[in-house]
């Protein structure tokens, strides 16, 4: 049965940070809080715990993965990121943005898009997922808790247990987050190309969403 934590959505105890940290490092997949909605994460290498997520959400290697990250830094280690690219993502930053992005040698191939080789990438504006981050001093491989058939992310902590409390080991609660997933938005080409509408303000990049 699936451990739950009560964390402040705005002081995260640093306690039940660390405990959780631990458990991503050691194999868990969890449920937590981001600035869009609830998310499953895992240790980016961990193969086992992202096969979980991928059987949970029931996408193959296709479905771009997301690694969740604290700062730009972060980013350019895991993705090529040239001038272009880095001004546009230091101008959406936190936020509700996920950023597909050319991978760099330090993220497994298997993480990768299989033909593409491109990653998703995101920095969350929200004290716990930051203070997670900050805990684990890594990304964390991230996916919406959005479940097969249903038509919005999982927000409610009850529910998020009942329907998952034997597939994944720890869950987050910080109350409502939100059912929004992330706005993504392809930074590959020569343009940016929005390729979902969500909660992130698409207009800002200046260019129409792919219908």
């Amino acid at each position: 049965m699936a451990q739950v934590f009560s964390v402040h959505p705005q002081n995260p105890q640093r306690r039940l940070i660390e405990q959780a940290a631990e458990q991503v490092r050691t194999g868990a997949v969890i449920v937590y809080p981001t600035d869009s909605c609830y998310a499953l994460g895992c240790h980016l290498g961990d193969k086992d715990a992202v096969q979980r997520i991928r059987d949970i959400r029931q996408v193959d290697d296709r479905h771009h993965m997301t690694l969740v990250c604290r700062d730009l830094s972060e980013i350019a280690q895991y993705a090529r990121v040239d001038n272009r690219q880095f001004r546009l993502l230091k101008s959406a930053t936190p936020g509700s943005y996920t950023f597909i992005l050319q991978a760099t040698r330090e993220v497994p191939r298997r993480l990768q898009h299989p033909k593409r080789a491109t990653i998703g990438l995101r920095i969350p504006d929200h004290p716990v997922a930051q203070a997670l981050l900050a805990a684990l001093d890594e990304p964390l491989l991230s996916a919406t808790l959005l479940l097969p058939d249903d038509p919005l992310p999982l927000n409610d902590v009850a529910e998020i247990r009942s329907r998952l409390e034997r597939r994944v080991d720890l869950v987050l609660d910080s109350g409502s987050c939100g059912v929004e997933p992330t706005t993504v938005v392809d930074l590959t080409g020569e343009v940016p190309e929005v390729t979902r509408v969500g909660k992130g303000d698409p207009t800002i990049f200046g260019v129409a969403p792919v219908a």
